[in-house]
């Protein structure tokens, strides 16, 4: 037998030296009728118990199907609605990793976690349905993302990597495809080498340009059995290529995305959005901090044409931040690291010699 994972000290849980008020303390109890779903919502060892325990500073204690949280009153409501939520992802059948579990949490201290599956009453559902799995919102962003796919035509969603922006764009689409929304999905991105020449690469078109368009692939196939990709990609229904190979197009019918716009030149992108056709969408991600083109974020496409359309009837513009990585925890602190860093940079050049 294992041992259940030792907790971090919580400086909550005992008195604090300097004297300052303890914050209010309460005591929930929750009891969860399916014993069936106990093992793989506590995890192993409870490790699933104690990584809410160290995030939220609180005690977790459970017994049987029943389980007890002690703490500061405002971490013991947070992970009462973490161990719900959990509970109800299980009994639908959906996965529960430590990632998920993280997402959760932060997801706790927002107003609407209640909301996230059901939606607002005026709203559209706020989950993703595909052949594979259900996509539901792991930040407040992702709720508005969601939204913002649902109801505007052309949607830019910008921010670090790790947010969701192409997976959940990606998810939609397919939903979109799967239903009969749209007859195509289209997936498309910049052939920029980011920061290194690669040279010559052997092989047919295809071959040359697939490792630039891997991480839509990976996406697909996350959301589609294997077979029904191939069998899609085959028949024309889902298609991938570089930009360069939507000029002259009128892409009517169509789920269309535009995977690191970043990277796109003001001619490109201009080329790109004047592709919309009737009875389609268009999402354009990217991060417009790491721009790979000559000339930097001045030159990018993504960049000019989000300062010329926000605002205008039909678009979207999501700002994702360094909170909204659903990625190890780590990768969110490195954006912030990297960021916080990048705005220090661009202080100091604008100080007076």
């Amino acid at each position: 037998m294992g041992r259940r994972p030792s907790r971090a000290g919580h400086p909550a849980l005992s008195p604090d030296p300097r004297g300052i008020p303890e914050p209010r303390r309460a005591r929930v109890d929750l009891t969860f009728e399916n014993q069936a779903l106990l093992g793989p919502l506590f995890g192993q060892f409870d490790a699933n118990l104690v990584q809410v325990e160290n995030r939220l500073g609180v005690y977790i204690h459970a017994r049987g199907h029943q389980v007890v949280i002690e703490g500061p009153e405002d971490d013991v409501a947070r992970a009462r609605e973490t161990l719900k939520t959990m509970y109800d992802r299980l009994a639908r059948g959906e996965a529960l990793d430590s990632g998920a579990i993280e997402s959760l949490i932060a997801m706790s201290a927002e107003p609407t976690l209640e909301g996230i599956i059901a939606g607002d009453m005026d709203g559209p559902p706020i989950m993703i349905r595909t052949r594979k799995k259900t996509i539901v919102p792991r930040s407040a962003t992702q709720i508005e993302y969601m939204r913002s796919l649902a109801k505007d035509d052309i949607i830019f969603a910008l921010g670090p990597a790790g947010t969701g922006k192409t997976y959940i764009a990606v998810a939609q689409a397919v939903s979109q495809l799967i239903t009969g929304s749209v007859q195509r999905l289209i997936l498309s991105r910049p052939a920029v080498e980011a920061g290194e020449k690669l040279g010559f690469l052997p092989g047919d078109m295809k071959e040359k340009v697939d490792p630039y368009l891997r991480p839509l692939y990976d996406a697909l196939n996350d959301c589609m059995p294997p077979e029904q990709v191939e069998r899609r990609l085959a028949n024309g229904e889902i298609e991938i290529a570089p930009i360069a190979f939507m000029r002259g197009r009128t892409l009517a019918d169509s789920f269309i995305i535009l995977d690191e716009a970043q990277n796109t030149t003001r001619e490109q992108m201009k080329m790109f959005l004047t592709r919309f056709g009737q009875n389609s969408r268009m999402v354009i991600c990217g991060d417009p901090k790491q721009v790979d083109i000559p000339g930097g974020p001045g030159m990018s496409g993504l960049n000019d044409a989000v300062q010329r359309l926000e605002g205008v009837e039909g678009f979207g513009t999501i700002r994702f931040s360094a909170a909204d990585v659903v990625r190890h925890p780590i990768v969110g602190r490195i954006v912030e690291a990297y960021e916080g860093k990048d705005a220090d940079r661009v202080g100091a050049a604008d100080l007076p010699a």
